[in-house]
């Protein structure tokens, strides 16, 4: 191996105790290939199972953590206790290797499919459309349904621990409820779940709170709990970055195991903010990293990459795209093959990849997504 890519096979311990072997981890990636019920298939399995052999940490896709918040058929779900045993699988194939599994958990909100909804229509925190095409104006959430939601969460987490997960990722990025809540576009509440910036914190700061109470309760071993953001939005109003600079800095006094950036690449800076260039990644591990870990992600492909990214001082990097395609990327670090790491998608190495049908179709038919070879 590269005497230089030493600091990547460095081990971690997380705050609450979990201990990974490196610094890498996988970045969750939207599979489409669950049961109708969101119960895990043989199709997730292998996928899981090809990708947990020498990464630090697999974070899964996202976990439906109530039926409220469905987006679509076929995603993966955590909000029934009958999807245990597939759960419990899923948790053991990641882990037979070393690798740790963290869940992601999430709620769609305003951008839930009405359509596969109890109610028919979809919830978010205020009657405010998102300013994407063909969405529905939701149904502010009432007290009680936001306790709910809370619950599911809570609930979610519960399951996690006795599925044998080493963690849950609280997913409040990409446009999803927990953001919707702290974003002034979609929240115009005059309660105390909205108005300030402070009241905009509440749900997803409750969230975590009950998450952790519920991980206090029921895990007998070191269990992680670490929430994901968007760091701005493209709306006006929307989140800032001067927002996510505050949020961070209250989120880093929650007791977290990590606070994960959800960007498209890691060095792009404010998209508000034409004169400054820096990271936006940099900036939030200037801001809170002496207090919580922060793993840093977006276009990272090679060793070289994740070295660089490691040299700002974030303890962790996600990779996406590239363990998509590379599968054994760390054994390919590892034994002196980064050569091998490759960038073009073959439109012959699905079954190869174990990649699920619908995500094939997606990644191999949305513009500019991957370099497709024939």
């Amino acid at each position: 191996m590269n005497k230089s890519y030493e600091p990547l096979f460095a081990s971690f311990q997380f705050p609450s105790g979990v201990t990974v072997d490196n610094r890498v981890t996988m970045a969750p990636m939207t599979l489409m290939a669950s049961a109708v019920n969101g119960e895990v298939t043989d199709d997730e399995l292998a996928y899981y199972e090809l990708r947990s052999r020498g990464i630090g940490t697999l974070f899964t896709s996202s976990a439906l953590v109530s039926q409220s918040g469905k987006l679509g058929e076929n995603l993966f779900a955590i909000d029934n206790d009958d999807l245990l045993p597939g759960l419990t699988k899923l948790a053991s194939v990641i882990r037979k290797n070393g690798t740790k599994a963290f869940i992601q958990l999430f709620h769609g909100g305003r951008l839930s499919n009405p359509a596969l909804l109890p109610g028919g229509q979809a919830l978010g925190a205020s009657a405010v459309a998102a300013e994407r095409e063909g969405v529905a104006v939701p149904k502010a959430m009432t007290e009680a349904e936001i306790e709910a939601v809370i619950d599911d969460f809570a609930q979610a987490a519960r399951r996690a621990i006795e599925a044998g997960f080493d963690g849950v990722e609280i997913h409040g990025a990409n446009g999803f409820l927990l953001q919707q809540f702290f974003s002034p576009h979609s929240n115009r509440r005059e309660d105390k779940w909205g108005g300030t910036l402070e009241k905009r914190m509440n749900f997803p700061l409750e969230v975590i709170k009950r998450v952790k109470d519920t991980v206090a309760k029921h895990a007998s071993s070191p269990f992680a709990v670490g929430y994901r953001l968007s760091p701005e939005e493209n709306e006006n109003p929307g989140i800032t970055m001067a927002d996510t600079l505050r949020f961070v800095h209250v989120l880093a006094e929650q007791g977290l195991d990590f606070i994960h950036i959800s960007v498209d690449r890691f060095w792009a800076g404010p998209r508000r903010e034409e004169n400054n260039a820096k990271s936006r990644v940099v900036m939030i591990q200037e801001r809170v990293g002496a207090r919580v870990p922060v793993i840093g992600v977006g276009g990272l492909w090679t060793p070289e990459d994740v070295v660089q990214a490691l040299g700002t001082g974030i303890p962790l990097v996600g990779l996406g795209h590239a363990m998509l395609l590379n599968p054994d990327w760390i054994e390919k670090v590892r034994s002196g093959r980064e050569a091998e790491i490759t960038t073009l998608l073959s439109r012959s190495s699905q079954k190869e990849l174990r990649i699920p049908d619908k995500m094939w179709g997606m990644i191999t038919n949305v513009p500019g997504w991957f370099n497709v070879v024939d």
